[in-house]
Formats: structure tokens, sequence, C-alpha cells
């Protein structure tokens, strides 16, 4: 799969602007607020129809316009494919493959394979558990379809549950067959989805591993698990026997939703044991795994955006990484950096064509 070309209309900093692509390599130079970033996050939009860095589509919109529009022309399996993202203020963002628009979103989820890393991915190990739960529903929906959607339905049954507590709450009343009936469906959905999240850690724990050994050249004692309510008991006993927690607190306190990825290092958590530069590691073994996984899964090698890549990690572990990509078939990447020299005595090691996109100059 390859991005041919993206055309930018009012989006974020750029007023109207296209960019044709090297089928291996681009890069974009330019000081701190030229735009380079907008451009990768651009082409993270037209792979899942949303901001990676502002997923509010109107707060991407350019300041004094009215709408946007992004549009990248693909090469997938030897056919062409043009994606179309538009938005106007206070309307509904339409996204369309080949003229014609998807009627759910989550259809287009997969299509085309992407992943980006960014120092924006340190969320992933300071933030709470729901940044961690998104990373890997987004790892395993990017190839599994049906995955995504038994996920959509056990989010929209927690709402409608959660909403059925807060009634229950302000009249003062309790019925339980309604609650039997959204019980079932989240013990349902949610058993799915934890069973899936299983497997996938059981695939995923040994690429990661491997790759972090690449980065960091082995020097340490690395390690993440899965930890979930579900481990000990089954969904529906949880809600059952939690029941009047859940009315005081108006909320479902027990589920899937809960689930977490624990990040280590010596046995300790990397948050705050590990160095910068080991989180850092630790972070691109995590979005090269994902790489893999999702190459794995799907069949097509997906697009990588490496976001800054450079700051803030030594020598070493740079050149282990563009060794990684030298190595491999990583397709087509998209690079993003403020030193133009350094991004291309480091891509020449590559030994692959690319091309070089000057911002701000």
């Amino acid at each position: 799969m390859q991005l041919e070309k993206i055309s930018l209309l009012n989006y974020k900093n750029f007023e109207s602007e296209t960019f044709e692509f090297d089928p291996k390599i681009n890069c974009f130079v330019g000081h701190n607020g030229a735009g380079k970033t907008n451009v990768l996050d651009a082409i993270y939009h037209l792979s899942f129809g949303k901001s990676y860095f502002n997923p509010i589509t109107g707060q991407n919109i350019k300041h004094g316009t009215d709408f946007l529009v992004i549009e990248g022309v693909y090469t997938k399996n030897e056919r062409p494919e043009k994606i179309i993202i538009s938005a106007k203020r206070g309307a509904k963002k339409i996204i369309k493959r080949n003229g014609k628009p998807y009627e759910k979103f989550s259809e287009h989820i997969g299509f085309l394979p992407l992943v980006i890393i960014s120092p924006a991915d340190r969320d992933l190990i300071t933030e709470g558990s729901d940044t961690r739960r998104k990373f890997m529903d987004g790892v395993i929906s990017q190839g599994d379809s049906h995955y995504l959607q038994t996920l959509i339905q056990y989010n929209k049954t927690l709402s409608q549950r959660n909403a059925l507590l807060k009634f229950f709450a302000v009249n003062q009343t309790h019925n339980q067959d309604t609650l039997d009936i959204y019980d079932a469906q989240l013990n349902d959905f949610g058993t799915k989805i934890f069973k899936k999240r299983q497997s996938f850690l059981t695939e995923y724990l040994p690429i990661f591993l491997e790759r972090y050994q690449a980065i960091s050249n082995g020097a340490e004692n690395i390690q993440f698990s899965y930890k979930s309510q579900l481990e000990d008991a089954t969904l529906l006993s949880l809600l059952k026997n939690n029941i009047n927690k859940d009315k005081v607190m108006q909320y479902t306190n027990f589920g899937i939703h809960k689930d977490d990825l624990i990040f280590e290092i010596d046995g300790h958590p990397i948050k705050k044991f590990g160095s910068q530069g080991q989180q850092k590691s630790y972070l691109i073994a995590l979005k090269l795994a994902q790489f893999d996984f999702i190459k794995q899964l799907s069949g097509v090698t997906p697009i990588l955006l490496l976001d800054d890549i450079f700051d803030k990690l030594d020598e070493q572990r740079v050149s282990q990484l563009i060794t990684l990509v030298n190595d491999e078939n990583f397709g087509q990447l998209f690079i993003s950096d403020t030193h133009p020299e350094r991004t291309e005595e480091v891509v020449k090691k590559i030994h692959q064509s690319y091309k070089m996109f000057g911002l701000g100059n």
C-alpha cells in the first residue's frame, strides 16, 4: 500500500497545499510550528477518520474558515483508492471512499493500516488506564472489524446501564428486569472482548519483547501484562454482586472498561523507575510491535509515521531504530524533524529513495 498524494484545504495551519510522495521515505523538516506534525496528522486522519492529537473535528479547521477537506490518493493491491474527509463547522463529518460516503465511520478502520510513533505517545505511560485500553483496542481493531463492532456495542450498552442507574437514583426506584437485560448483554459483549484481549497479549508480548531488545541491545529486563477484573470472576457475577455499589455510585464499577496494561522495568512501574530514554524505547517497541502485529493480521504493510522521533533519544537507540527500518520491509515511511541535516544523514543510511519537504522556510 502506498500514499501517492495528499491535498489539504483549510486543515490546521494549511490554507491550500498538495504533497506528492516518494514510495519509500518522506521527510518533513522545519522549525516548530511550521506544520510538520500537521501533515503527518492529516495522513493519520485519512486512516482513522480523526486526528491523532485532537479528535474534536471542528478544532482542526483553520482559524477564520468554515470547513476543511483532506484528500488522499493511494495505491492498494495495485488499485487506485481515493479517500476524502470533509467537515463543516456545526455539521457532521463526511468520509468518502472513491466517491461513496461511509454509513458508519467504523467500516473504514483497518482499510488503510497505519502506525504512528510520536512524543505524544508518552501519555501511554503517564496517563490513566483509559489511554492504554484505547491503544490495545486500536491495535486489535485495525485487523479485526468484528472486535471493533463488539466494542461499540459494549460501550453503547454500558452507557444505557449507567443512565438506568442514574434514573434509579433520581426517582428512588429499581427495575430488576431491565437491569438483567443490560447485564446479560454486557456479559456477552464483555466476555468476547476479554478473551480477544487475552489472545492478543499472548501474540503481541513476544513481538514486543523482541523489538525492545533490538532497540536497547537487551540492556534492561522489561515486561508488560494485561490486568482485568474478569480474570477471577464472570462479568455477570461481578455485576450481580456489586449492584448496591453501582446504585450508590450511579455508574458501572466492574467490566472490561476497567481493564489496564501494566508496563514494568526490572519488576517496577516504568512510569516511576524508567529513565526518559528507557520510556522512549519502551514506547517505540510497543509501536513497532503494533506495526508487526497489524501487518501479520491484515496482510498489508502499514504506513509508518515517525513524528519528531529523534527528540530525546540517544544516538545508539536512534541507530538501532534506523537499522531495524533498513533491514526489514517497512513499506512507506513519513518522518518529521526540526533538523534537516540530521534527518537527511539518517535516511541516507537506509539506502532507499527519499524526498525532503522543507516547511516554513
